[in-house]
């Protein structure tokens, strides 16, 4: 990621935050912040049937998360609907930061018969490091933190996995920040 990114993220996921009327510790919706950025929010059993969902999800479990289509002036993005809540929050999140951020298909792959729209891989570090910071952000694992709560603890009061609180928690660097845990 280019020099300062991380820290405009920060700032950017605060001022969201701030416009969409969320205090420093409340949860960020997905589909609130897909909204917000002018996206439609549809899952991809309104699109496709869930049994063939079902079938690829059994054939090659997490191919499928999200993606974002772009119609016109219209983005809509689409969801898989049986991924667990706090992988669907990250997956909003994610496709939201790349219309936050700007960026646009890049390339189309081909495999067999089959065309698909990608990213810059630089540009996918950029929205996950974004989502992080959107659905948690550095202010708010430090209070959490002070507060006692650990990366279950966090993962539970704002929908994520465990996974992403332990992440943002590790590469945020808030436990030095914090200071010693009072519950």
């Amino acid at each position: 990621m280019k020099r300062g990114f991380k820290s405009r993220a920060e700032q950017t996921a605060d001022d969201i935050r701030k416009v969409m009327g969320l205090g420093a510790m409340e949860r960020l919706d997905g589909t609130a912040l897909a909204e917000h950025v002018g996206a439609e929010v549809r899952s991809a059993d309104e699109l496709i049937a869930l049994s063939k969902l079902e079938v690829l999800e059994a054939t090659q479990p997490g191919c499928f998360s999200a993606c974002t289509f772009e119609i016109g002036e219209r983005h809509v993005i689409v969801f898989n609907p049986l991924a667990a809540p706090g992988r669907r929050q990250s997956d909003l999140a994610h496709e939201a930061s790349h219309l936050i951020l700007g960026h646009s298909v890049k390339q189309v792959q081909r495999i067999g018969e089959l065309s698909f729209f990608t990213c810059d891989p630089d540009e996918e570090q950029e929205a996950n490091w974004q989502a992080g910071c959107l659905l948690l952000p550095r202010s708010l694992l430090v209070l959490a933190i002070r507060k006692g709560m650990d990366a279950d603890d966090i993962a539970l009061a704002y929908e994520v996995s465990t996974q992403m609180a332990n992440y943002r928690i590790r590469t945020t660097g808030v436990l030095r920040q914090a200071g010693p845990k009072s519950k």
